[in-house]
């Protein structure tokens, strides 16, 4: 290991590197049969079996590892983010970890209800017994059985570089065979499955032929040498340990999509319907797996920190699919104190069960932080889905989510989130209220009653005061909707939430909701439309982000007052923040009548008065302040700075009282400021790289590369410097020995 900057770092790198081999340029390998050309490459046998004790994984090739974080006590870097990173540019499928271990159910032909999937191309492992184990199982599934055709190692080393793994009928008799008494087996048959080395530490399966010429013998097949040599205890079952408040999420790893339940263009419908219950796996249609699994494999070619996870279910059908790319992830990093969990297609059962993951970025737009399909809105569903989503987050909770008004959700969150603000939508909640109400006789009376009791109470006891009122003017103290309502009040009236940050998500409520894919996806759009134009969205989201970027670092938005306090912040905040803060700043003329009511030393307590109403002068209000003299402390009883991340109009006249004549620091949001420099791509949070990984290589090169981009989209100049040092270290390399 080796410190970031270290002066040894490019020494170590130079005496590393001729060890170091990605392209195998010392080996020739064509066609089916390798042909390996330098004597030096330790070749085995072509017709014997490999004598290796080769123990059998868990049938769904298991990685065992422990993804459980605690919350906020997870520590900066190293262990939990290695193990995270470890996970990118492979695909994977999820299961719940209190869920009993499912295997694949493989409809495709003869494979249906086969335990291995088929080979296909892109499959990864961790080692090359794992690789052998999988075709070796695979294969007596199946009722064949495998040897090693031929396998190849490196110049003057005995490690192996690759290997081709082919069915025991491969081949023919030799001419000095030919006249042997032993029975003829071999058929020529081409089936195989070639892997490869790649960056040091993981086989990938480079080629695939799956085709048999000659009928299975599963009772010849049991007794081969390559099935004999299977460790009978190597199937067992392991249960990874389970963290005390994440559990693990059990990950098991295929490239394969197709198979795992309905949607499959192979799938038989009639015959698994018999023995499966649709209602507990994802509903797609023909075709639809394959959009999701070439979707995956597009994006993650492109993107490595592409993660998605997949939810089986014990038969071995997809349940719940969960994916998300390097910059939600990142993005997450900067905005994770306000997160909406968006469930409105399942809500209103659209045509593709799609939820989002909603944060909001400084410019006061959403952003998206993961997204996916869920079976069902259970508490088990729930549970999985907020696990993955943690495990991808590094286990950083948000600090205040955002839901429908749901027992299963909330009960989901309770137990994965514990430290987070959880709050329902409250135009959701109104909205429900309305409906259910919407026969009173006087349902416009009503309307007006329940907003006055949700927003003009400042105080508890006004909104529980008001709330019986309302009860009782209307006669609807038995009504059920509105007692859970009322029950779960301190979770979505904003009374009860002043201390809660919401990145001011009240000014962003047009239709109950906030939505990510709001004008794209609607009830009747299908699977594959919504894959097909999922990346113009995405590009247009990014391109708005930039140009608001931009034009908040390179404009000077035109000031309404000769506020000390606007110009400030005009030079401080993104365009559409100064905006809303603008209105505040602007509101300040209608408060009047400033009264000091309470002083406790440098704590002093005023109380302000706000005309409600211009035609109206008599709609008065008024509105506590209290004011610390010795940091220039100032906290109104709206709570707006908590709320939104900017000061209130009651607020900015006590300091103008005070004659303080700029807004403290304290009361100026990072997460508004114009000049946030957002690195999307996620930080290690370890400057330390291993020299013999190339994994890491990437990692951190992909890193800093990035952090060029960010910086070199700022200006002109910059974009300038960072193109001409990208083509001078392009240039050096070119030169540099391999």
């Amino acid at each position: 290991m080796i410190e970031e900057g270290s002066q040894n770092s490019e020494q170590l790198l130079e005496e590393e590197g001729d060890d170091l081999e990605f392209d195998s340029n010392d080996l020739e390998i064509e066609g089916d049969d390798p042909g390996i050309e330098d004597n030096d490459l330790g070749i085995e046998d072509n017709n014997l079996e490999q004598d290796n004790d080769l123990g059998i994984e868990d049938n769904n090739l298991e990685q065992d590892k422990n993804l459980g974080i605690e919350g906020h006590d997870l520590p900066e870097g190293n262990d939990l983010e290695d193990n995270c990173e470890q996970l990118f540019d492979v695909e994977y499928h999820v299961l719940e970890n209190n869920r009993d271990d499912a295997t694949l159910e493989v409809q495709n032909g003869d494979f249906l209800g086969k335990d291995y999937p088929p080979p296909v191309l892109g499959m990864e492992f961790e080692s090359y017994d794992d690789a052998y184990n999988y075709y070796n199982c695979y294969a007596k599934d199946l009722g064949f059985a495998i040897r090693v055709k031929s396998s190849w190692t490196k110049r003057n080393s005995k490690e192996k570089r690759g290997a081709v793994l082919c069915c025991n009928c491969e081949g023919f008799k030799t001419s000095k065979e030919a006249h042997s008494r032993r029975k003829e087996t071999r058929t020529g048959c081409l089936a195989m499955l070639r892997l490869r080395l790649v960056e040091s530490n993981r086989w990938r399966v480079d080629e695939v032929k799956l085709e048999h010429n000659h009928l299975f013998d599963p009772a010849r097949a049991q007794n081969s040498k390559s099935h004999k040599k299977m460790d009978a205890g190597a199937k067992r079952k392991v249960e990874p340990t389970v963290d005390v408040e994440v559990r693990t999420i059990k990950l098991y790893r295929t490239a394969a999509v197709d198979p795992l339940g309905y949607g499959s263009t192979n799938s038989n419908e009639g015959e698994s319907s018999q023995h499966v219950d649709r209602s507990k796996r994802l509903k797609l249609k023909k075709g639809d797996a394959h959009i999701i699994h070439d979707y995956f494999c597009k994006v993650q070619l492109r993107n490595p920190n592409f993660f998605y996870l997949m939810d089986l279910n014990d038969e071995g059908f997809l349940r719940n699919v969960f994916w998300i790319d390097y910059r939600s992830r990142a993005a997450y990093g900067y905005f994770s104190d306000v997160v909406i969990f968006d469930t409105t297609c399942l809500l209103n059962k659209y045509e593709i069960p799609l939820f989002a993951f909603v944060g909001i970025n400084q410019h006061g737009q959403p952003i998206l932080l993961g997204c996916g399909l869920l079976v069902d809105e259970t508490l088990e569903t729930y549970i999985w889905l907020f696990r993955a989503w943690l495990t991808c987050m590094l286990g950083r909770p948000p600090q205040t989510i955002i839901t429908e008004q749901c027992k299963a959700m909330q009960s989901a969150i309770a137990e994965v989130f514990p430290r987070a603000h959880h709050r329902f939508c409250l135009s959701r909640v109104v909205h429900r209220i309305f409906d259910n109400l919407g026969t009173l006789p006087d349902y416009e009376g009503f309307q007006r009653t329940l907003n006055v009791a949700i927003h003009d109470s400042l105080k508890v006891d006004e909104f529980e005061m008001a709330w019986e009122d309302m009860i009782q003017r209307f006669g609807i103290a038995d009504n059920e909707c509105l007692r859970a309502c009322y029950e779960d009040r301190e979770r979505w009236a904003p009374v009860y939430s002043k201390d809660t940050c919401f990145a001011g998500i009240s000014t962003l409520l047009k239709d109950g909701s906030i939505r990510f894919f709001n004008g794209y996806v609607n009830q009747q759009t299908t699977l594959k439309e919504f894959f097909d134009m999922n990346e113009i969205i995405l590009q247009k989201k990014y391109q708005k982000e930039a140009l608001d970027d931009f034009e908040s670092r390179h404009s000077s938005p035109i000031l309404r007052t000769g506020s000390f306090y606007e110009l400030q912040l005009s030079r401080v905040y993104t365009n559409e923040i100064f905006k809303r803060f603008q209105d505040e700043v602007q509101m300040m003329s209608s408060c009047f009548s400033i009264t000091q009511v309470h002083a406790n030393g440098p704590l002093i307590t005023y109380m302000i008065k706000e005309r409600q109403d211009e035609e109206n002068l008599r709609d008065i209000k008024n509105f506590e302040v209290m004011y610390d003299k010795r940091g220039a402390e100032v906290r109104c009883i709206c709570s707006c700075f908590n709320s939104k991340g900017y000061l209130c109009r009651h607020a900015l006249c006590i300091l103008n009282y005070n004659g303080v004549e700029q807004i403290p620091p304290p009361y100026i949001s990072a997460r508004w400021r114009k000049d946030l420099k957002r690195l999307y791509v996620p930080d290690s949070g370890s400057n330390n790289i291993d020299v013999a990984n190339p994994v890491q290589w990437f990692d951190h090169l992909y890193r800093r590369a990035l952090q060029v981009v960010e910086e070199g989209m700022i200006s002109e100049d910059r974009y300038m410097v960072a193109w001409q040092a990208f083509k001078e270290s392009l240039n050096k390399m070119l030169f540099c020995p391999s």
